[in-house]
Parts: C-alpha cells; sequence; structure tokens
C-alpha cells in the first residue's frame, strides 16, 4: 500500500504565494515521476507539473514561470511552490507518483487533494 498525503492548501489573496508538499510513505521499492495535477469545479483534472527522479521538470503553459516543482528524493517527497497566484488557479490540488512495487508491479498512485483558494 502507497499513501500520499498533501499539505499546504489553503487561502491566498491574488499575488500571494503557497508551497505544497506531498510525502509518499508506505511498501515500495522506488518512486519515479512525481507531479501534481488540479482540478478546478465544473473542470477537467488537468496536468500542473511533474519531475523525475533525476529532476527533469515539465511545466504547463499555464504555470511556467510562477510554479516550481521540486523533490526530496530521501524523504519521498515532492514540492510546489506557487508565486503570483490568480484567482484562476483555484482547485482542488492532487499529488501523483508512478511507484514501482514489490513484485516490480508499476502503480499510478494519488493523494487525496489540498484545497488551493485564490480570493480577496
Amino acid at each position: 500500500q502507497v499513501q500520499l498525503v498533501e499539505s499546504g492548501g489553503g487561502l491566498v489573496q491574488p499575488g500571494g504565494s503557497l508551497r505544497l508538499s506531498c510525502a509518499a510513505s508506505g511498501s515500495f521499492l522506488r518512486i519515479f515521476t512525481m507531479g501534481w495535477y488540479r482540478q478546478a469545479p465544473g473542470k477537467q483534472r488537468e496536468l500542473v507539473t511533474t519531475i523525475t527522479s533525476g529532476g527533469n521538470t515539465n511545466y504547463a503553459d499555464l504555470v511556467k514561470g510562477r510554479f516550481t516543482i521540486s523533490r526530496d528524493n530521501a524523504k519521498n517527497t515532492v514540492y510546489l511552490q506557487m508565486n503570483s497566484l490568480e484567482p484562476e488557479d483555484t482547485a482542488v490540488y492532487y499529488c501523483n507518483a508512478e511507484v514501482l512495487r514489490f513484485g516490480l508491479k508499476r502503480t499510478n498512485d494519488w493523494g487525496q487533494g489540498t484545497q488551493v483558494t485564490v480570493s480577496s
């Protein structure tokens, strides 16, 4: 079993910053790519950013230059620093991880989500 636990969401004013964290725990061999997705009310879940175990990153155009993803492989934790937040960034943010489990099975696991609200 793999657990992904997000933290750091909340209410922030436009132009403000938030930092999300997601820690993976449980029984697994290693974690490959980790990432953040978000889902706004009435919309589909969309990719925000990903980072490989080697540190290669990918960002959605809407967040480039404002958001930064990083990870601590020793802690199995991924972070999302969000700056210059806009009301359009309001969504539930989900952590995602590609996990290699015992028995060499690969799974795509999700956290429970954390709410980010950008409003004055």
